[in-house]
């Protein structure tokens, strides 16, 4: 394996907010502006990167000299995933240590190549493999994906903790399903609350990269493998992943250049 430039943690504290989705949009995103990009599917209990990218079922990853695992190569991105590495119906029965050895396994054994940006989508919850990656990997960054309800956005809380008490900088927090316009009177609702990524966001002081869409036309293209941002980008929901890319792409330049430092004057008093 070769070193990413950037290796981003894309988190949630719960399931059901959107993680995966936004991971695999957000990694389409950053390659549409020219950047190689990479994505590792670490949920090892429930992978669905290898659906959400359209590939093939029963496609198995290349190796070199039985040891090197070689992408598979989807839309033009390199990624991994325990999808390609066992049948669909079989369930990961496995303790969290063998979980998170999977999980070091496929990012060190994995031929990645020159990346600027590794997207890692992981589980939710903040559990062993959140502590082996954190532990094993130097992360540039995580990014919190939640929706505004009150329920998502404690758990949300707990995934920011956890990374700050790693050391992981929190490079900012994606609020998912903010609001939903409907079709056919043009009418916008939030159907899960208002203001839960911005009152987050506040309390923690990190971005708020994006407030994205509750959009029908996200989950079709997500379950055709299809991606929004590349199959529709000049939808509202792909414009709303490329700008959430930019943003990211910004808070990594801001935490790389901090800036000033005071100008420290000593005198003989």
């Amino acid at each position: 394996m070769q070193a990413a430039k950037h290796i981003i943690a894309i988190a949630s504290g719960k399931g059901g907010v959107g993680k995966s989705t936004t991971a695999v949009n957000l990694a389409l995103a950053l390659q549409s502006m020219g950047a190689r990009v990479g994505l590792l599917d670490a949920d090892i209990y429930g992978p669905s990167v290898a659906v959400m990218l359209g590939v093939a079922d029963g496609t198995r990853p290349d190796t070199r000299d039985g040891k090197t695992l070689i992408p598979v190569t989807a839309h033009g991105l390199a990624s991994m995933s325990m999808g390609y590495l066992a049948n669909e119906k079989t369930p990961m029965v496995w303790r969290g240590p063998m979980a998170g050895g999977a999980l070091i396994q496929m990012l060190e054994q994995t031929d990645w190549g020159e990346l600027d940006y590794l997207l890692i989508d992981m589980p939710p919850g903040t559990g062993d493999i959140q502590l082996t990656l954190s532990q094993k990997v130097t992360l540039s960054g995580a990014v919190i994906v939640t929706t505004p309800q009150d329920i998502a956005l404690l758990d949300a809380r707990k995934g920011i903790e956890m990374f700050r008490k790693v050391n992981v900088p929190v490079l900012g927090v994606i609020e998912n399903m903010a609001t939903h316009t409907c079709s056919e009177c043009g009418h916008t609702e939030s159907i899960f609350g208002e203001d839960g990524g911005q009152r987050i966001s506040a309390e923690y002081e990190v971005e708020l990269l994006a407030s994205l869409p509750l959009a029908r036309t996200i989950r079709e293209h997500t379950d055709a493998g299809t991606p929004v941002v590349l199959f529709a980008a000049d939808s509202p929901a792909g414009q709303a992943y490329i700008a959430a890319a930019k943003a990211l792409t910004q808070a990594l330049e801001d935490q790389e250049s901090p800036g000033d430092f005071p100008t420290i004057s000593i005198s003989d008093d």
